[in-house]
């Protein structure tokens, strides 16, 4: 039977002619592969999915590390051992805080004859592999730092730029549990032509290793981490104040272009390189909190760690730090000397029923449903049909009632529920039914767990 124009469907002429069109397109995709092969760095397929794979981060890692009290002084496997012992002496360990982790500061400023890292002989004399088997001993978990650039944040040790598959290796077989992996001095290299990288070379060491990107948030990683690692830093370094900050123009961390910069303030200089004494606690937490939606089990958003216990803010904001990272579903990493804490320190840290919200296994960051001048009102859904929920004041000097709403909260209308406030750890007498109201002190919060009891 003849088609169109009396050529049957089929012919010479239309095959060469549909020939044509694909060799055409397979021209053009040819080209654009081209293009995307100079813009993207290739993983395989298996690669990305598998951090998830690699068992770890379930929930948001708990520990330790010793940067934020110590920096690269009094670093050392003297205060590794005694963290561990106290982490465990305390019951911090039993609450869930398992890794010990090392930052900058550890190793020899050279490499030995065969390229590898080489641990400080003055600091850590005995070496990574037999604390790490102090540590685990403890039962806990040892992490370590490395860069994603020539030289650490310090200037005082090798990045692990270029010698990702050795160094990897050299972590494994020393039984490291944690890589934290900075973003300093990566001969401007982009993210994304670094970070992959590392993932693979611990990936291939066969050891799980929980991988924590620490690229400051410069080029959004909530957007690509989880195909990389295991959390991901939403920020720059925190700081151990409230609503303060520090900048320092000469930093080599650009602000994220999301979010407008903090107000700038003194610049520090303790990590022997001129920049930020870091973002506030509540700049850190506002800025993290853009980025709600890509945390999930396996791959969190991170603020940096825990300030609480250093001295900078009162105890009532230090309630509200703990907090907040606890909804966000941020890793709670101490940042503290936990051998020389005070009593008020260490019942916050401690908290057990805010870890488990931090901890609970529906793994939804918490977010702010309604801000209202200096109110804000946080909530998450968590496992079991409850809610979390953080009233929180961030005026200076004056109280304020705070109102939650069900359809701010996500809580169908009608529904009454139970309260337990998680600070005072009491199930209060009232039952709530549509909205809710607290007083609430300035730089204060009221942390609640709210379950449905009846449907209206």
């Amino acid at each position: 039977m003849e088609g169109v124009g009396g050529r049957r469907k089929g012919s010479p002429p239309a095959r060469l002619a549909l020939l044509l069109l694909l060799l055409v397109t397979a021209a053009t995709a040819a080209a654009l592969a081209v293009v995307v092969e100079a813009k993207v760095v290739h993983v395989e397929e298996a690669h990305r999915r598998s951090m998830l794979a690699n068992g770890l981060g379930a929930a948001p890692p708990m520990g330790w590390n010793s940067w934020n009290h110590f920096a690269c002084d009094g670093n050392g496997e003297d205060v590794i051992r005694e963290t561990a012992d106290a982490l465990v002496s305390t019951g911090l360990a039993a609450a869930g805080y398992k890794y010990v982790n090392i930052d900058d500061c550890w190793a020899e400023p050279k490499r030995d004859e065969m390229g590898n890292l080489v641990a400080n002989k003055k600091t850590f004399p005995h070496g990574i592999k037999a604390l790490a088997d102090y540590v685990h001993s403890k039962g806990l978990k040892l992490g370590i730092y490395s860069d994603a650039g020539f030289k650490t944040c310090a200037k005082v040790q090798p990045g692990s730029l270029g010698h990702e598959e050795q160094d990897a290796k050299t972590f494994a077989a020393w039984g490291v549990d944690y890589l934290k992996y900075d973003n300093c001095n990566n001969g401007d290299l982009k993210p994304l032509e670094r970070y992959p990288e590392m993932s693979k070379a611990l990936m291939r060491t066969g050891r799980p290793i929980y991988f924590s990107l620490c690229e400051w948030g410069d080029m959004h990683p909530a957007r690509w981490g989880a195909a990389y690692g295991n959390s991901w830093r939403t920020t720059n370094d925190i700081s151990d104040n409230w609503e303060r900050s520090a900048l320092s123009s000469s930093s080599s961390r650009p602000h994220d272009p999301v979010l407008a910069p903090p107000p700038l303030s003194t610049v520090s200089t303790e990590r022997g390189y001129a920049r930020a004494t870091g973002f506030s606690m509540i700049a850190t937490a506002d800025q993290n909190e853009v980025w709600a939606e890509y945390a999930r089990p396996g791959g969190w958003n991170d603020p940096d760690m825990l300030e609480v216990g250093n001295g900078g803010m009162t105890t009532n904001e230090y309630v509200v730090h703990f907090s907040l990272w606890a909804i966000s579903k941020a890793p709670l990493i101490i940042g503290c000397d936990v051998r020389h804490m005070s009593q008020e320190t260490y019942d916050i840290l401690a908290n057990k029923e805010v870890i488990a919200v931090n901890q609970d296994p529906l793994g939804v960051q918490g977010k702010k449903v309604r801000m209202e001048g200096s109110n804000e009102i946080w909530a998450a859904p968590l496992s079991g049909y409850r809610t979390a929920v953080v009233l929180l004041n961030r005026h200076a000097t004056d109280a304020a009632a705070i109102t939650a709403h069900w359809d701010d909260l996500g809580i169908p209308d009608g529904t009454a529920v139970q309260a337990r406030d998680l600070w005072l750890h009491e199930t209060l007498d009232a039952r709530f039914t549509d909205k809710m109201t607290f007083d609430v002190a300035p730089h204060s919060c009221r942390m609640l767990v709210l379950t449905p009891t009846t449907l209206r």
